[in-house]
C-alpha cells in the first residue's frame, strides 16, 4: 500500500485527542496498521531517518502507533497504549517528528517507562523501556493526547532548524 500523506505543524488535527480503538483486529485497524508501518518505511526510504508514527499523523484519531527501532529490531504497532510507569530519572535532548521535519526542540523526558498496549490480535502486552525507545515511545504516545514537542520545548531558545542542528548541535548533543 502507498504511504499515506503526514499532516503539517499547523494542522488542527494533530492537536486533537485520539479515541480508543473498540478492535484491535478489526479490518479498520489492520487497514490503519498497514498505513502507519507503510508511510513510516516511506519517509524513513525519503529521508533516511524516521523510527515511529501515530495514527493521528495521518488524520486517523485512534489510539494507535507503529514503531520500527533499528538496529533494536523492536517492531510493532501499539494499540490503545498508556504509559503506566515513568521513571523519576530525566533524559534531555533533540527531538523531530515527522510533522515539523525541519525543526528540533530539545525537550525533557523520563528515562525509562512502562507501557502497556494491545498488539494486533488484542492480547495485552507490556514493554520496560530505557533511553532512545523510551523517548520514543513517550513522544507517540503524546501526539495520542493531542501533544506535539514543540509544547515539551525546555525554553524559548529550545528550537533548531535540522540543518543548524546537522552543523552544529548534533556533536555537541552526542557529547552530553
Amino acid at each position: 500500500m502507498p504511504a499515506r500523506e503526514i499532516l503539517q505543524l499547523g494542522n488542527k488535527t494533530l492537536w486533537e485527542k485520539s479515541i480508543v480503538v473498540d478492535d484491535p483486529s478489526s479490518l479498520e485497524t489492520q487497514s490503519v496498521v498497514r498505513d502507519l508501518s507503510d508511510t513510516l518505511a516511506g519517509f524513513r526510504r525519503t529521508t533516511g531517518f524516521g523510527r515511529g508514527i501515530a495514527a493521528p499523523q495521518l488524520g486517523v484519531l485512534k489510539r494507535m502507533i507503529f514503531i520500527r527501532m533499528q538496529p533494536a529490531g523492536f517492531c510493532s504497532a501499539l494499540i490503545n497504549p498508556h504509559i503506566s510507569r515513568l521513571s523519576d530519572d530525566q533524559i534531555e535532548l533533540w527531538d523531530d517528528c515527522f510533522s515539523f521535519p525541519e525543526l528540533m526542540v530539545r525537550v525533557r523526558r523520563a528515562a525509562q517507562v512502562r507501557v502497556e498496549y494491545l498488539d494486533e490480535r488484542g492480547a495485552h502486552c507490556s514493554i520496560d523501556a530505557q533511553g532512545d525507545l523510551s523517548e520514543l515511545l513517550q513522544h507517540e504516545i503524546d501526539h495520542l493526547d493531542g501533544i506535539l514537542a514543540v509544547q515539551r520545548a525546555i525554553s524559548p531558545t529550545a528550537f533548531s532548524t535540522r540543518a543548524e542542528w546537522e552543523r552544529n548541535l548534533k556533536r555537541a548533543s552526542a557529547d552530553v
